[in-house]
């Protein structure tokens, strides 16, 4: 009897560890030609690598990987987007996965076809709004002579578009998602609490270059009370998860050459938590997303 009930625990909790979740963090090595890389951590502060590509480029005029951004939809569907070229597309490319090692088909999403004078589609990021069951892309663009100059060139002056899907087979028409009154990229929702959104974005104005946050009630914006900088300059690229109390904003920190980070409890106060953090050498621009421990023990 007593062996059947050491058994029976050693069963469950092997089913405990294989549902418990653990932080994975997408990723992509200079100059993006071989694809999709992962990072993991059981803790969201020390990051260690998988081995190899999971996924490599064959769509997009350029064929590159570059800012993948991943999401989880609600039937556990993997959703996979990213920078394709750095000019001359007017979409990102899409694939999805259910375990991060079988992929669907890439297909070239052209999101900006309609705006013959896009120059770029950079750094697509998705959100899952569960109040209206739809996934939300932003991503930034530059459409000369659209928006005030200002003090960047014209093939410089970015905004923020987004789009709408359900099935990632029809995409809403893109439109206007952000005019902060500067160039800005690199922008990531997140969801606070009910009706609370933030904004994490880049300054990309060049008396700028760094990071900042703004508000909403709706994920869709409008955004405002952009703040003052929370990073230094020559940083962009964020993504945040939740680790306990704590949202940590990682950052790709490329004036110093290093991944960065902070921590905050409400997006108006942050404190620099660089000495508590561990990212591996060569990882650039992703977004972290969650996964059972036994998708990523089979992924080892």
């Amino acid at each position: 009897m007593k062996r059947f009930a050491l058994y029976i625990s050693i069963i469950l909790l092997a089913a405990c560890r294989s549902n418990k979740e653990v932080y994975m963090f997408t990723s992509f090595h200079e100059p993006g030609k071989d694809g999709l890389h992962f990072l993991y951590s059981y803790d969201g502060y020390k990051w260690d690598s998988l081995r190899g590509s999971f996924l490599h480029p064959r769509t997009g005029k350029d064929k590159i990987m570059r800012d993948p951004s991943m999401v989880k939809g609600p039937d556990g569907t993997f959703h996979l987007v990213w920078t394709s070229s750095w000019k001359g597309d007017k979409g990102f490319g899409y694939a999805s996965s259910k375990d991060l090692q079988h992929w669907t088909p890439q297909q070239f999403i052209p999101v900006m076809e309609h705006e013959p004078l896009t120059v770029n589609v950079w750094a697509p990021e998705l959100f899952y709004d569960d109040v209206e069951k739809q996934f939300i892309i932003i991503w930034a663009s530059c459409i000369p002579g659209r928006f005030e100059k200002g003090i960047e060139a014209e093939d410089n002056n970015h905004r923020m578009y987004y789009t709408t899907t359900k099935d990632f087979k029809t995409f809403s028409r893109a439109k206007l998602f952000l005019d902060p009154g500067f160039s800005v990229i690199d922008a990531v929702i997140v969801q606070t609490r009910p009706q609370a959104y933030t904004l994490v974005l880049k300054d990309n104005t060049r008396n700028e270059r760094d990071l900042k946050v703004a508000f909403a009630k709706h994920p869709l914006g409008p955004y405002q009370e952009v703040s003052v900088p929370f990073t230094g300059k020559l940083t962009e690229g964020p993504t945040v998860l939740k680790a306990g109390k704590d949202w940590l904003i990682y950052y790709d920190d490329y004036g110093n050459k290093r991944y960065g980070a902070v921590a905050t409890t409400d997006f108006h106060t942050f404190r620099d938590i660089n000495a508590s953090i561990v990212i591996p050498e060569g990882h650039k621009h992703g977004t972290v997303f969650k996964v059972r421990r036994k998708i990523l023990d089979k992924l080892k």
